[in-house]
């Protein structure tokens, strides 16, 4: 897909541009510098150009092994893959030092660039956006990303690099289809084409992938786990605790199952946060954790549930979302048994709502476990999935009631007359009632854990509802 990728110093509008081509509000937006740190992407388009918009971190003049350093090797990683560059000053600031510093950089280079001068919606802008032809680059595109002013302009110097990729794009096309003779089908697909009823082969549909969000305190490996599953160094990592700030996500494919892996920021305890940056940082993990369909748990070996783990895991099963618990850095671990103990107990004491969520040890330093976990997340997920038929589930409940009936209330018994399951992700069912309100919480416990047991749906957050029958002339009998 055609890429576009924002570049610039720290502080100059990227994250904010990205958020109009993209659409929505996807990348974090401070007025503190360096708020973004690893590169992010998304679908874009502009007036009616679709493309791959890429967002980075604020270009530092650093080489070292420091954080900034770091920034500065993912953005040239961005660099090489990207059919063009939007290279973004601050109008208002005016041409800086840095500026200039990238400019020659950028023209060393020899990628397609944009100019494109941000802030420029009033005339506080003009002097800068003069400055600009300075820098050896073109003409300088004048916009407000944040007020959506100048994107024609900026559509117009994106259009000719577009059109040069579609036509290399279709020369390739062309090209593959040549080499499509090699290609066999077997005789009943060839009879099926043949009698112009093609549309009856049978071909696997491509399905969204599944979301997997990666969350856990700081320092936990959530960014070492992500670059371990991808196998390349997509997001920074570091003994520095907290350096993931927006929720970045990339796809992948593991067993011919297409995966969207999501790395969060980490969460800290809410006492703990004073820092407004740190909390819009857990505020979109948080998000993140809404829209997965599965979320690793990581955990410190050596620091095996505390407080403040059992309340993320809470909190996601809380959502609904399935849970898999990887307890990283095994090959650190001070007491292996220890820390396989207190797992032990606080899954059977702590995760009520979802009894048997999977865990795995792992080193995602080393890369070792990783495809386990990743068999376990898959597994969860197709148990979250699961759907159990209602004759099934009626059998089940007549044998369950007649075994352990419900409590009388007021000397009357409370009657569980049918049940159904009505969703999916997670496992959701409906129950009928005479008394649904009064129905105790103790019984529905039980009514949960029967339902996990028999229908094999362990480690997945499961949900009844009590409904009572439309039906007004029905006994409450």
């Amino acid at each position: 897909m055609f890429s576009v990728a924002i570049i610039g110093r720290p502080n100059v509008g990227k994250s904010t541009l990205f958020n109009r081509l993209a659409g929505r509000r996807m990348a974090l937006v401070h007025d503190l510098p360096g708020v973004t740190r690893d590169r992010r992407s998304a679908p874009g388009s502009l007036y009616g150009l679709n493309f791959e918009i890429v967002d980075t971190a604020g270009l530092e003049d650093t080489f070292d092994n420091s954080v900034e350093g770091r920034m500065r090797q993912q953005t040239e990683r961005v660099l090489d893959e990207a059919n063009v560059v939007l290279f973004l000053i601050d109008a208002r600031a005016g041409v800086t030092p840095l500026d200039k510093h990238f400019g020659q950089w950028l023209r060393r280079t020899g990628r397609p660039t944009v100019l494109v001068a941000n802030k420029c919606e009033g005339a506080s802008g003009q002097p800068g956006l003069l400055e600009a032809y300075e820098l050896g680059i073109g003409e300088p595109v004048p916009i407000s990303a944040e007020h959506g002013i100048g994107l024609g302009d900026l559509h117009e110097a994106i259009l000719p690099f577009y059109r040069k990729y579609q036509k290399e794009k279709g020369a390739e096309e062309e090209a593959a289809l040549d080499d499509d003779n090699d290609i066999e089908l077997s005789e009943a697909d060839a009879e099926a084409i043949a009698s112009g009823q093609a549309e009856d082969i049978d071909l696997p549909q491509q399905q969204g992938p599944l979301r997997l969000a990666i969350v856990g305190r700081p320092n936990a490996g959530k960014s070492t786990l992500m670059n371990a599953i991808l196998g390349e160094e997509r997001v920074i990592t570091g003994p520095e605790a907290g350096l993931t700030r927006d929720a970045i996500s990339a796809d992948f494919i593991y067993k011919n199952r297409p995966l969207r892996l999501i790395d969060t920021a980490g969460m800290r305890r809410r006492a703990r946060v004073d820092n407004p940056l740190e909390r819009l940082a857990v505020a979109d993990g948080m998000n993140a954790i809404r829209f997965a369909h599965v979320v690793v748990l990581m955990l410190d070996a050596n620091q095996v549930f505390d407080k403040q783990d059992l309340t993320i895991a809470r909190r996601m099963i809380e959502e609904g979302r399935a849970v898999v618990i990887g307890v990283n850095k095994w090959d650190a671990a001070d007491d292996r048994k220890e820390t396989l103990q207190r797992l032990k107990d606080k899954l059977q004491t702590s995760f009520n709502q979802a009894r048997g969520v999977p865990w795995v040890t792992l080193s995602a330093l080393k890369g070792k476990n990783v495809d386990r976990l990743l068999d376990a997340v898959l597994e969860t997920y197709d148990l979250w999935n699961k759907r159990v038929s209602t004759s099934a589930l009626n059998r089940w409940l007549l044998a369950t009631v007649e075994r352990h009936p419900p409590p009388l209330v007021n000397g009357r018994r409370i009657k569980l007359r049918y049940m159904t399951q009505v969703k999916a992700r997670p496992p959701t069912f409906a129950i009928w009632s005479n008394k649904p309100d009064e129905l105790p919480e103790a019984y529905n416990r039980y009514l949960v854990a029967g339902i996990r047991e028999n229908f094999g749906l362990e480690g997945v957050p499961i949900r009844i509802l009590l409904r009572k029958p439309r039906n007004p002339f029905a006994s409450d009998d």
